[in-house]
């Protein structure tokens, strides 16, 4: 059997392959994806959200994740063999809120409860994932790629243009592509972790609870009602458990957990659980020709690898998109890789510095600082990024894993909100947010400007450019007249003044910035010319 269509395969049905899937198709590009696993995948698994993939939902219009996701509990500690507070602690770093930063906190969801979001968000483009469907191999051609497919012992050929990999750390993809998997496994750090059903004394559901330490004998248990009413998430660890043993039997768990909490408890039953180590790897590069690998297919560490992997999704997509639609060459398809290696090369030191200060100092709320929100995640090094107002030799060694700094900004950097943009350019005058205005299938042209007059000559730069791909926002000062004004561009008060400190942008200053589709900063530039100097590094006979 031999079909064609879509022409991009997604291996892999997790949140990374969800989102590749997701931004793909709200770009106008069909796909096809595929999972091996027959049922959608059960269980808590990674929990926690931070705010930069907040951001990415956001601009996917994937609000639930933000509003059905929990606020992690404090962490509470006990006296040994008691019941008794010892201490209580934040999991989440301190962040101040800000204008700029509309999520500022990490939220839990589990990815049981994250897949069906995705799915049905997937199910507006009538795309739905293909369970039971194997990836067995794949030739490229200089036109496409041919994949060999498996679904219930019938084998189908399917020609496709392009594979993106989001099948995990034992990927097929990357396997086949023969990537060089840099790093090690740490057997000094395992973890059984799970949903569990049970009902105790004393145990409230208002804290993440914590017995025992890492070093000898420990558990962790958080209360949530996505698993069932009783449910709980739980991580067993420490040197002097029989992990392995124990991630077979469900009967040793509840002996386990029993030895650990002074109190009674009655077990209902371990809904799922996996024996998970320290896995600190990394691809050498996320393509080769037609052919991509995103998240745990490129870098499985836990604590922040499935939030970049949806970031690797999120800065694939658009630059997919634009190649296949024929408006950007190929070439812009290896600033994937270029731009994502040192960012996830960065991310394993850092996460892997908290890991060694939490175990050493039997803390896990250890080492955890602001740099976890990744909203100084950067792409400045990056070969498409311009900025004209950074010269050379300012230009610093690469910090692509950076601590956000609110008082910098550089093309490169994350795009920052701005509430309460007065729309003057219609009928009526609305509210909006910048964030409103950012969407994966388009760039924004910002023209920060004293007034309309003064942006006109730059916004008729983008008549050379496809409307569907690229949009434009005037920005006025709030000094500025709030007349509707008749004008075919979007015109923005910045009344609070909130657009123009998170841009570092003077009242009487011109100053463009492009976001790019993923909300990244593509260049900052004074008018017209370095507009057109950016799409030319972006666009087709730009």
């Amino acid at each position: 059997m031999t079909s064609v269509h879509p022409p991009v395969l997604v291996v892999g049905a997790g949140p990374v392959g969800l989102v590749a899937a997701l931004t793909l198709l709200q770009n106008g590009i069909p796909v096809r994806i595929i999972d091996e696993d027959h049922h959608p995948r059960i269980g808590q698994r990674g929990v926690g959200t931070w705010p930069r993939s907040l951001e990415v939902y956001n601009f996917l219009d994937v609000s639930e994740v933000n509003s059905q996701g929990k606020s992690p509990p404090p962490l509470r500690s006990y006296k040994p063999g008691t019941l008794e507070p010892l201490k209580d602690s934040s999991m989440d770093p301190h962040m101040e809120p800000s204008p700029a930063i509309p999520f500022h906190g990490l939220k839990l969801m589990g990815q049981q409860l994250l897949d069906v979001i995705l799915r049905r968000h997937l199910e507006k483009f009538s795309c739905s994932v293909e369970m039971g469907t194997k990836l067995c191999s794949f030739e490229q051609f200089d036109e496409g790629v041919t994949a060999i497919l498996a679904k219930n012992g019938i084998s189908e050929t399917f020609d496709t243009k392009w594979i993106i990999g989001a099948d995990g750390a034992k990927s097929v993809v990357r396997k086949q592509l023969g990537l060089t998997f840099l790093g090690e496994t740490r057997d000094d750090i395992r973890i059984v972790t799970g949903d569990i059903r049970l009902t105790s004394v004393g145990l409230d559901k208002v804290h993440w609870h914590r017995f025992g330490n890492f070093n000898e004998r420990g558990l962790s248990l958080r209360a949530t009602d996505e698993i069932a009413e009783d449910g709980w998430q739980f991580f067993l660890y420490g040197r002097e458990l029989d992990l392995t043993k124990i991630a077979e039997s469900e009967e040793l768990v509840f002996e386990t957990i029993a030895l650990l909490i002074p109190t009674e408890i009655t077990f209902e039953k371990v809904v799922w659980m996996s024996d998970f180590r320290a896995n600190i790897r990394m691809v050498n590069k996320f393509s080769e020709g037609r052919v991509f690998v995103a998240g745990d297919a490129a870098h499985p560490m836990g604590g922040q690898g499935l939030n970049s992997g949806v970031q690797d999704a999120f800065n694939l997509g658009w630059k997919l998109a634009l190649v296949q639609k024929g408006l950007a060459n190929k070439s812009l398809l290896e600033t994937y890789s270029t731009e994502r290696l040192p960012v996830i090369s960065e991310m394993l030191e850092v996460t892997t510095s908290m890991l060694d200060k939490a175990t050493a100092s039997r803390d896990w709320s250890a080492g955890r600082s602001p740099v976890l929100c990744m909203l100084g995640i950067n792409c400045r090094f990056s070969t498409i990024v311009l900025d004209e107002f950074v010269s050379s030799v300012e230009r610093k060694p690469i910090n692509a894993y950076g601590v956000l700094d609110e008082g910098h900004l550089e093309a490169g950097d994350r795009a920052p909100d701005a509430p309460n943009m007065l729309q003057v350019g219609g009928a009526e005058l609305n509210t909006t947010t910048l964030f409103g205005l950012y969407r994966p299938w388009y760039h924004t042209m910002l023209v920060f400007a004293p007034s309309l007059a003064d942006a006109t000559s730059i916004l008729g730069a983008l008549e050379a450019y496809d409307k569907s791909v690229v949009r434009s926002a005037v920005v006025l000062p709030s000094s500025a007249s709030v007349t509707p004004v008749p004008s075919p561009d979007l015109v923005l008060v910045d009344r609070e003044g909130y657009a123009y400190s998170a841009y570092l942008v003077e009242a009487g200053q011109t100053k463009v910035f492009v976001i790019r589709p993923d909300g990244v900063i593509g260049a900052i530039v004074h008018g017209t010319e370095g507009v057109k100097k950016y799409f030319s590094k972006i666009f087709l006979d730009a």
